[in-house]
């Protein structure tokens, strides 16, 4: 978090399900941002401050993950996880906010869309996962296995398998990989929703898939997403993998992307 420039506010918003820590930084219209899978808002050390210089940038602890989140009350369901973030954001004025998620992320903006829609302005998702795709086989294999050995070899080829490089010793995977081994999370674990459900999404999207993805099929969850929500606007990026913004001229043409959309 020291790599954000000043003035970065620490926020503590209470709920009924506990306290969610958010980092403010920015002017101008909300931008939320969700991050992925254990993630923290430190995930967005990059992504927050350049979109800061437009926009009022709220990056979230997810409540029931790894952070400075802390639940007191365990989520029953994903309308509970919705009702939640909607308390947040209700309780900071914040009406008409633009979500940007990434991974797990994008599956946290969607399932606010479904349930708690009517605070939002538009939902980002980079490539976003478990929403009309399932994971790949290989992370269902890398999560079988990990949970047996979890040492290091086997997280740094996992690392190097999803990401395309090996960034293990990196402060940012050093805390990813502290959250995934040592936090219980707080709720029922994330599933693709249903085509129903999918197809009532009223706010506006715009979903940026990994072309090289190996999380999960990208270029059957872009498809679906297009075909279940037609007015999405739905793009791969080639060569690309999970995490959208880790090549340099990706960063920029997502950064330019997701603004344009909010404006």
């Amino acid at each position: 978090m020291a790599q954000w420039p000043d003035p970065l506010a620490a926020l503590d918003v209470g709920t009924a399900h506990g306290t969610t820590r958010l980092y403010r930084f920015g002017s101008g219209p909300p931008v939320v941002l969700l991050p992925g899978l254990l993630a923290t808002a430190a995930g967005y050390w990059k992504l927050g401050p350049v979109l800061g210089e437009h926009r009022t940038v709220y990056a979230i602890d997810t409540l029931g993950e790894g952070g400075r989140s802390v639940q007191s009350v365990r989520f029953k369901d994903f309308e509970d996880r919705a009702r939640c973030l909607d308390d947040v954001l209700g309780q900071l004025e914040l009406e008409g906010a633009h979500l940007v998620g990434a991974s797990t992320g994008g599956w946290h903006a969607v399932n606010q869309a479904i349930h708690r829609p009517d605070r939002l302005a538009s939902i980002s998702l980079l490539d976003p996962t478990t929403v009309t795709a399932s994971f790949s086989a290989g992370v269902a294999a890398f999560g079988l296995v990990t949970s047996v050995l979890n040492r290091e070899w086997i997280w740094r080829r996992f690392l190097r398998w999803c990401l395309g490089e090996d960034i293990y010793d990196s402060p940012e995977a050093q805390l990813l990989l502290s959250a995934i081994r040592h936090f219980r999370p707080g709720g029922p674990f994330q599933k693709v929703p249903a085509a129903e459900s999918l197809r009532g999404v009223r706010v506006p999207v715009l979903a940026l898939f990994g072309g090289d993805s190996v999380v999960h099929d990208s270029a059957a969850a872009a498809r679906r997403l297009q075909e279940l929500v037609p007015g999405a606007a739905v793009e791969t990026i080639t060569g690309a993998g999970h995490d959208v913004l880790r090549r340099p001229g990706d960063f920029d043409r997502v950064v330019q992307r997701v603004l344009d959309f909010t404006a």
